[in-house]
């Protein structure tokens, strides 16, 4: 069992990591003053770029929308990774050795190495078989997707391939790859005889299917010709790469539409996740041979970050008996959700590929918005099986109409529904009213407490700004709130510039602002000794409360005014002198007022010690002015 991974080993991870070399495979950046640089954010639509990367201190910071991190947290939010998966992945890339804690370890590195062997075969077949779409061999492919309304352009863009026919034509491939027979039985790319391994798909249209990341972990593959003995649909089988329960066709192309908008659309084939994409439909993906399960759940909550305040997942299917059955299927696993179900089904029964091919691509972006809620469809499909001209029958659809609208989370449509559903019954509302009572299990109505998965961002998912422990959003309107906020910039983004006297003045320095004053200490608990600067600052944000981390991230990334060099070095020094003789300001004040109320008739001992502090105070003052 894999143990957490060493403290070390992650800030090891965060050092060697090119938080703008990452950024760049998603965002556009360009310069903005010193080693600040700028582009339009990932996480909301903008014009104007408001999404700053400092490289240096390993942080990044949208003065839009408040997402802010490191370069672990970034790769999280954009492949949507776990933590340790998105460690492991970018220590690959770097080169580095994880340890782990508590006895536990990391994948075995055998393991780590067939996995590997895996994803390049698996990348090669691909390569392989998109490769044979282009040949005269593939002509009845090549049919199938123009009589479905796809160019050889749209093939391309989802990565469509061909099997050629016969046996061993991508064996001898991969054979020829360097590729041991061995390692060939576990990519699920190959079947066996008695004679040994042969190819899996054989004349076929093959579709690869993909992870998160985009790695190919396996194939759907669709029925060419009547000869063949096989199912219409035909996928890889279980390997270490591929579980069918726990993949979803397309995600790697609506990932980030889907996270995005919130919104994740479920199609029954891979046709139909083009048709769909193609449309505009762009959050739209596929099982793949399974029905709509838990372990999907997971992933889409993953996405769209389900956390009851928004999103919803749309199921689109065929309005045959099969399409109705798929629905009740995805209702059951509706409980799961905190975001709102719908369902959205074509009424002569086509599926978005045809309906793409027929009515054109606004009919399939029609039919998305046309869904309808989950559980409406639910109680609809269910009515079907009870006479509604008889009494009994009537009492058989409100008893099992009833435990679906005891169900409905949102305490303000629920009402609604039973209003709706004595209508649909033409029963009394009343009547209604106390079945769905009747009906209400612990856990579900008004008092439910659906609780989400626990799934904290490095920065804890808030906002600055936002008031849930009492730190109000500083206000850098008022001069000294600036001033604190200028040092606090320069201390986390050039930390090596300061003295050690200047560290000294800024640890005795007394912070008002409440958001300042705590990170301020956490700074002091940090500690810079021997951190490198993007450690540095991932140790103030774990010193202050989560609250409070996403303000640190701005304060690492806030653009100093310096063109050059030699300009940073002036103004950091300009700064800390500016809050070094705010700070005496502050202590002269508070010595002139105990001269006040020491009086004439005070101790004259404490009065000439009270003097000598304040001129030893002015004459620091005129020395931070004779630096200027």
């Amino acid at each position: 069992m894999a143990g957490l991974i060493k403290r070390e080993d992650i800030d090891l991870v965060r050092e060697r990591s090119d938080l703008k070399e990452i950024v760049d495979a998603f965002v556009t950046l360009r310069g903005a003053g010193v080693g600040s640089y700028k582009g339009l954010c990932p996480f909301h639509d903008e014009r104007s770029p408001s999404f700053h990367v400092r490289p240096s201190v390993g942080s990044y910071h949208c003065f839009g929308c408040g997402e802010s991190g490191d370069v672990i947290a970034f790769l999280m939010k954009m492949e949507h990774t776990t933590f340790a998966e998105t460690v492991e992945r970018l220590a690959a890339k770097a080169g580095i050795e994880l340890h782990y804690e508590d006895g536990g370890t990391g994948p075995d590195r055998e393991q780590v190495g067939r996995r590997q062997r895996l994803l390049e075969a698996n990348k090669i077949a691909d390569e392989y078989f998109r490769a044979q779409l282009g040949t005269p061999d593939a002509a009845t492919g090549q049919q199938f997707l123009a009589g479905r309304g796809f160019t050889s352009e749209h093939a391309a863009q989802f990565g469509v391939g061909y099997a050629p026919q016969g046996w061993d034509n991508l064996l001898k491939h991969l054979q020829r790859k360097g590729f041991r027979e061995d390692e060939l039985r576990l990519t699920g790319l190959f079947s066996e005889g008695q004679r040994g391994i042969y190819d899996r798909f054989r004349g076929r249209l093959v579709w690869p299917i993909r992870d998160m990341t985009g790695a190919t972990i396996g194939f759907g593959a669709r029925k060419l010709f009547e000869d063949d003995p096989g199912p219409k649909y035909l996928n890889t089988p279980e390997t270490q790469l591929y579980k069918k329960s726990q993949v979803l066709y397309g995600i790697d192309a609506a990932k980030r539409q889907v996270a995005k908008r919130r919104q994740l659309v479920v199609v029954e084939g891979y046709t139909d996740v083009m048709a769909a994409h193609l449309s505009g439909v762009d959050t739209a993906v596929a099982t793949c041979g399974t029905a709509f399960g838990s372990e999907h759940v997971k992933i889409a909550r993953r996405l769209i970050s389900d956390d009851g305040t928004g999103g919803e997942i749309i199921f689109t299917f065929d309005g045959d008996a099969a399409g109705q059955k798929a629905a009740l299927r995805a209702f059951e696993e509706d409980s799961k959700f905190l975001a709102k179900t719908f369902v959205a089904v074509e009424p002569s029964g086509m599926d978005p590929c045809d309906l793409r091919q027929e009515k054109g691509p606004e009919a399939v972006v029609a039919l998305i918005d046309s869904r309808r809620p989950l559980f409406e469809f639910a109680i609809k499909a269910g009515m079907k099986n009870f006479n509604l001209d008889t009494v009994e029958g009537r009492t058989g659809a409100l008893r099992h109409a009833a435990p679906i609208v005891a169900g409905i989370r949102d305490s303000v449509v629920r009402p609604g529904y039973e209003r709706e559903l004595a209508g649909w019954l033409g029963m009394d509302p009343a009547t209604v009213h106390r079945a769905v009572q009747n009906a209400q299990r612990p856990g579900t109505g008004p008092s439910s407490g659906h609780r989400r998965e626990d799934q904290p961002g490095p920065d804890g998912g808030r906002a600055p700004g936002e008031d849930r422990s009492g730190y109000q959003r500083p206000d850098t309107r008022d001069p000294a709130a600036r001033m604190e906020k200028e040092a606090l910039e320069v201390v986390l983004q050039q930390p090596t510039l300061l003295s050690a006297e200047q560290w000294q003045a800024f640890y005795a320095a007394d912070f008002k602002v409440p958001a300042f004053a705590v990170i301020h200490s956490g700074i002091r608990a940090a500690g810079m000794a021997g951190a490198t600067p993007s450690q540095w600052v991932e140790q103030v944000r774990q010193e202050v409360p989560a609250e409070l981390a996403p303000l640190v991230s701005e304060l690492a990334v806030t653009p100093l005014p310096a063109r050059t060099d030699e300009d940073l070095v002036r103004y950091c020094r300009d700064i800390m002198n500016r809050l070094f003789e705010l700070q005496i300001t502050h202590q002269k004040g508070d010595l002139m007022g105990r001269l006040q109320r020491l009086g004439p008739g005070g101790d004259p001992a404490e009065f000439a010690a009270l003097n000598r502090q304040l001129m030893d105070l002015e004459a620091k003052r005129r020395s931070l002015r004779a630096r200027d």
